[in-house]
């Protein structure tokens, strides 16, 4: 009976972590559509800084 491969299979897992963090990270730069764009943080308040949001568009 042959031996597992284990350097090939530690490869393959590799590969696919990588793989899939690139995927993450290119998802997260074209930015999620139900995110809020409008100034305001996750909860609705506005930045702390005290920058005014700005105006919403019509």
């Amino acid at each position: 009976m042959a031996t597992p491969n284990y350097g090939y299979e530690k490869r393959q897992k590799e590969l696919a972590k990588k793989r899939k963090k690139e995927d993450k990270l290119k998802r997260k730069a074209e930015g999620k559509p139900d995110e809020p764009d409008d100034g305001t943080d996750v909860d609705g308040e506005f930045p702390a800084d005290g920058a005014p949001a700005p105006e919403p568009q019509a």
